[in-house]
């Protein structure tokens, strides 16, 4: 293994290590675990947890890999590209990830879960260092036949999707249903327009998702949305905004969507914690009725949607990442 860990962060399921390559290049990797029955959102018509069981390893082991170190992209919420240097890791490098993972973990086999997932969604861009990707997702296949592969892009012009087919997922980049506005929080120029977007088409198993980190209500558009993504083909994911010194600088705020991870606080009460809050087993009351009525409003995937403020009802909804994502480093993972 070429990998050395520099440190980490633990979170109610799962951690996030920093490591360092042999020539001393910062990447990320994630270990997270979920309950199984969180893998069909759309078919449960929901996207939260039932109870207070956060699940282990043996159900859904999900481990998010960088294919980078830093990111030429530039998106003007993430950290990533302000990296002093960039390079692409090697399908070696981007395997020992993995094993890396998996060494902090004797006590089960990956493929004895009943869903192990590789997420390409941590550093860089994937469709950037495409070839050495594949050659990472060939190099898993061997190791662990039966790998649920989520691979990520904001979309680059030219690409060929064609290999996203059975048990590799793709994931695009939206943020935003204006075309300028997007322009302006993916500045890279070389790539798909949000109609070219929705006609990608794969052969995986699942649907292809559309991440929109929301940064104003003014980036949302139901109707754009409808016409451009076919619901039958694409599974609509929203997410906050990690604020972070880029962000900041940036201007954006804690966006439109205020971030919320679901911990189960055992012998006390469901609570909901973040860095800036807590909302009590009495809000899912309204945590529920506002779900129902967005679901029937949207006609896409139901979103884990925690409160409307009456402060900021006009313009701002807390929505809630209640089982895909609960460590606050997510750029966009599933």
């Amino acid at each position: 293994m070429t990998l050395n860990e520099v440190c980490n962060r633990s979170f109610a399921n799962g951690v996030v290590y920093a490591l360092k390559t042999e020539d001393d290049f910062p990447i990320e990797v994630t270990d997270t675990f979920l309950p199984f029955y969180t893998k069909d959102a759309i078919g449960r018509k929901q996207n939260k947890l039932d109870n207070c069981d956060l699940g282990d390893r043996s159900e859904r082991f999900i481990i998010g890999v960088s294919t980078m170190s830093g990111c030429p992209v530039g998106c003007k919420f993430c950290m990533t590209g302000k990296l002093p240097k960039w390079r692409r890791l090697t399908a070696e490098e981007i395997v020992d990830q993995v094993e890396f993972v998996l060494s902090k973990h004797h006590e089960i086999k990956f493929t004895d879960a009943k869903e192990y997932k590789i997420n390409y969604t941590r550093m860089g861009e994937p469709f950037m260092n495409l070839k050495e990707v594949k050659r990472a997702i060939e190099l898993i296949e061997q190791r662990w036949p039966g790998t649920h592969h989520y691979v990520s892009t904001v979309g680059l012009k030219g690409s060929d999707f064609s290999w996203i087919k059975d048990n590799i997922t793709l994931q695009v980049s939206l943020h935003s249903l204006d075309e300028e506005r997007r322009d302006d929080l993916i500045p890279i120029k070389k790539k798909m327009s949000i109609q070219e977007l929705g006609q990608i088409r794969t052969g995986s198993n699942l649907k292809t998702t559309v991440n929109m980190t929301l940064v104003d209500m003014a980036d949302f558009d139901i109707e754009k949305l409808k016409s451009n993504f076919d619901p039958s083909k694409f599974f609509i994911k929203v997410s906050p905004i990690n604020p972070n010194a880029v962000s900041e600088g940036n201007n954006l705020g804690a966006g439109a969507i205020e971030g919320v991870n679901l911990v189960c606080i055992r012998r006390v009460s469901w609570k909901i914690i973040q860095r800036r809050f807590v909302i009590s087993w009495k809000m899912r009351v309204s945590i529920m009725r506002l779900h129902s009525r967005l679901r029937q409003r949207l006609m896409l995937v139901p979103l884990a949607v925690s409160s409307v403020s009456s402060r900021k009802r006009r313009s701002k909804l807390k929505v809630g990442r209640m089982c895909c994502k609960m460590h606050p480093l997510t750029k966009e993972e599933s």
